[in-house]
């Protein structure tokens, strides 16, 4: 008996040396991993370990160690990122028009316990959930608003698969589109469309264009005008500022003749006044007279020659 033990205990040495030696676990004929006692688990793996038939735990990444004929490896659920393709499916817009449409679905387990005892397959139950909700969601879009509102269809469909999926431990990360068919005769009606809506694209841009240079030629003439205007003015002002200066200088001219004028009378004034008052001298009194007499007619020529040259002035 002691052999025996000894032989059974060497046997388990030797396959913990195969197992840390790198080489992948043996495994049974369904796939799984089977119980060798030491196991080492890879990273972003977790194996589902039943004892005696019912849920016992889940094996973390690294060493582990089961008890041989009780502890059995159930399910090996990945951790990594999942890709999966959605197959082509039919389905019916708002406006009745039927597409050809399918996908890419990328999703994640979170928890391994409900992932193995919540659902038989979730792969394939996430597959149908997302062609079932694409259905939906697109049953709710008119033809244009499914091209042209894309990203939000992809955020319906992840929030309404991760509604249902959360029982089953799976996490939709993204759900993308990738390619939509449209029946020909929808796909000619659509084409037609949008050579219509360039051709009125073209219309508005050559009428806007139209419009601009109408606007330009205007604005131009309006701005002449406005020149024009100011030209007009400028040289008004400057024909009345030489006017005015013309006015002045005539009017200083003619105070300065004045005040020589004035200034002339009022010094032969004084000497007629100064030749009267002189005392008289006998038998020259009539010599005075005569000679004021001649101062008089002489006064009174140059006082006319004064306004005459005022006047030509």
């Amino acid at each position: 008996m002691l052999a025996r033990a000894a032989r059974g205990t060497g046997a388990l040495l030797l396959r913990g040396s195969v197992q840390a030696s790198g080489r992948a676990p043996r495994r049974a004929s369904s796939g799984l991993p089977r119980n060798t006692v030491v196991l080492f688990v890879p990273q972003q793996e977790a194996w589902v370990v039943e004892r005696m038939g019912r849920f016992h735990r889940i094996l973390e990444p690294g060493l582990n160690i089961l008890i041989p004929v009780l502890d059995r490896i159930r399910y090996v659920q990945s951790l990594k990122e999942i890709v999966i393709n959605v197959p082509e499916q039919s389905a019916v817009t708002l406006d009745n028009v039927t597409l050809q449409i399918d996908g890419v679905l990328y999703l994640r387990i979170m928890d391994p316990y409900k992932a193995s005892y919540g659902v038989e397959d979730p792969e394939y139950a996430v597959t149908q959930l997302a062609q079932t909700t694409m259905r939906s969601e697109l049953g709710k879009l008119s033809l244009d608003k499914v091209f042209r509102e894309r990203e939000s269809l992809n955020a319906s469909i992840v929030d309404a698969i991760n509604q249902a999926a959360d029982c089953w431990g799976i996490r939709c990360l993204r759900y993308e589109i990738k390619d939509i068919h449209v029946p020909p005769r929808v796909k000619e009606s659509m084409q037609m469309q949008v050579e219509a809506e360039r051709r009125k694209r073209a219309t508005v841009l050559e009428s806007e264009g139209t419009r601009e240079s109408a606007i330009n030629v205007a604005e131009g003439k309006k701005q002449a005008q406005i020149l024009a205007s100011e030209a007009e003015k400028a040289e008004q002002i400057n024909q009345a500022a030489g006017e005015a200066s013309a006015v002045l200088a005539k009017a200083k001219a003619k105070a300065e003749a004045i005040r020589i004028l004035a200034a002339a009378l009022t010094q032969h004034a004084m000497g007629v006044y100064g030749a009267l008052t002189k005392a008289p001298v006998p038998g020259a009194q009539d010599s005075v007279s005569s000679g004021s007499s001649r101062d008089v007619q002489g006064t009174d020529g140059s006082l006319d020659e004064e306004f005459d040259r005022v006047k030509l002035s």
